[in-house]
């Protein structure tokens, strides 16, 4: 016998705040109802039966493929299904993504006229889920009651996570409803969880535009630009938070409940991230993702159930090109994805095109933050094509087959994580980039040296990362909505962003 919260029934809404109070109510109850059966089950006490609670869901039907599409939302890539159906998705962590809803729901009542219905969904919350942040109740059990739990609570189901929506694989079975959104509840909630432990920082603190490097050296800047930053009194940004959730507030502002518990960890957790935060979450998120392709795409796979308006890849590449100076910037235009960690989300036949918005900020942030202009511009910052490798060492293979392919490619540079970050921004539909510098031309006899390579840091560092810097502000200044292009979109898409 299930042991259930009081059951919440579905209701319809006009109002898109009514209908997001609504999914707080149904979540928190269902929250409550985890935390305190845990509560005495860590006691030692026999619950009454399978301990069991659910997601919120929204749902909207529409009879009709026309939309009324008011003026201001008429450019916009989302807000609105498809064609005729039912449509629907499970909700969670109101107090982290009531924005985001809010935007969502409001969009789906102007372009559908229609109500939507809030309810109780029949996706159990995994307990795991459930855990208040400070919550570290599992410690205090023994691996017997430990065991016990699978039998009492509901663990993650993986079945329930999985990529086939975003990947445009999935399909319903007869009956069941349309998807409104990309990510299912516990597909968020995994990728919540899975944040915490690679950045070392709360989900809350990720802001919206979010730069990717794969060296410490540029962490180090982003911590002394951003900690200048937050002593302007003035200054748009309001915290600087670093691993362990260590939050200096800007010069002038209060210390906020919560403050005080954060501390720097014993060690750095293995992605390391960095919040300059604004009120709006319109700041900038710097991570460290490390070297290669599979921690682009563990970083990127968890990031997205944010809905980030961007994210641009921040390195160093080798240059593959005689005219090349080290030093020298690349913006990738294209990418040969010979990296292999995405073949099986994204066919190598489905093309990762180059962004307009975030190619021209890009550009735009070399001139202003280099002085250069024109043909000046031009010789320090090439355009082309950046190919992505999952080894290492490809100079050492045989019979110069990887060089081959990247001169039949007319790639202008190699990394290891630009194509990934690219592709997955593609596959979750966030706006993407990527602003290499030449460290290296290996084809050319010029490799890196420890004392050259010092050198080059100290010399590029400082300007390449305010180069990142300034194309996120000439992103956020030009306004987020023209940032979400239909070149991301399909043509039977899900109405969230």
């Amino acid at each position: 016998m299930p042991y259930l919260p009081t059951f919440i029934p579905p209701s319809r809404y006009n109002d898109p705040v009514a209908a997001l109070d609504q999914v707080r109510h149904i979540y928190e109850s269902s929250l409550a109802h985890l935390r305190e059966a845990m509560q005495r089950f860590v006691a030692g006490e026999n619950l009454p039966g399978h301990v069991r609670a659910f997601y919120p869901f929204v749902r909207i039907q529409t009879e009709t493929v026309s939309r009324l599409n008011p003026a201001e939302n008429a450019r916009l890539s989302y807000g609105f299904v498809a064609g005729p159906g039912r449509f629907e998705t499970t909700l969670t962590r109101p107090d982290l993504f009531g924005d985001y809803y809010l935007e969502q729901f409001t969009l789906l009542l102007q372009n559908h006229g229609v109500e939507l219905e809030i309810g109780t969904s029949s996706q159990p919350i995994p307990v795991h889920f459930s855990f208040a942040e400070s919550d570290h109740i599992e410690g205090s059990m023994s691996a017997e009651r430990r065991q016990l739990m699978r039998d009492v609570f509901d663990l993650p189901d993986l079945a329930a996570m999985d990529d086939g929506i975003a990947n445009g694989t999935y399909e319903p079975r007869s009956g069941e409803p349309q998807p409104l959104s990309l990510f299912t509840a516990p597909r968020v909630d995994y990728s919540l969880h899975r944040l915490r432990h690679y950045s070392g920082t709360l989900p809350e603190h990720f802001q919206n535009f979010v730069l990717f490097t794969n060296y410490q050296f540029y962490i180090d800047e982003f911590i002394r630009l951003g900690l200048e930053s937050i002593d302007d009194p003035d200054s748009d940004y309001t915290a600087f938070v670093e691993p362990g959730n260590v939050i200096t507030r800007r010069k002038g502002l209060a210390a906020e409940a919560g403050d005080a518990s954060g501390k720097a960890p014993p060690r750095l957790p293995q992605m390391p991230a960095y919040h300059l935060m604004r009120g709006d979450r319109c700041g900038i998120t710097m991570v460290n993702i490390g070297v290669g392709p599979a921690n682009a795409k563990t970083i990127t796979d968890h990031i997205a159930v944010l809905r980030p308006h961007a994210w641009v890849m921040l390195g160093h590449c080798a240059g593959l090109r005689q005219t090349q100076q080290l030093g020298d910037y690349v913006l990738a235009h294209g990418y040969v994805r010979d990296d292999h960690v995405l073949d099986q989300d994204l066919p190598l036949w489905v093309p990762i095109p180059a962004l307009a918005e975030i190619q021209l900020a890009l550009a735009a942030a070399v001139s202003d933050i280099t002085e250069t202009r024109g043909p000046e511009l031009k010789r320090i910052m090439r355009t082309g094509t950046v190919a992505s490798t999952d080894n290492r060492n490809w100079e050492l293979l045989p019979d110069n087959r990887p060089q081959r392919r990247f001169s039949q490619s007319r790639a202008v540079a190699l990394d290891m994580e630009s194509a990934t970050i690219a592709g997955n921004g593609f596959r979750f539909r966030v706006p993407y980039g990527t602003l290499l510098c030449v460290s290296d031309k290996p084809l050319h006899g010029e490799i890196k040296l420890p004392g050259m390579a010092n050198h080059f840091y100290r010399e590029r560092v400082d300007q390449h990362l305010r180069i990142g810097i300034r194309a996120m502000e000439l992103l956020r200044e030009q306004g987020v909505n023209q940032l979400h292009s239909r070149k991301l979109r399909s043509f039977a898409e899900v109405a969230f962003q």
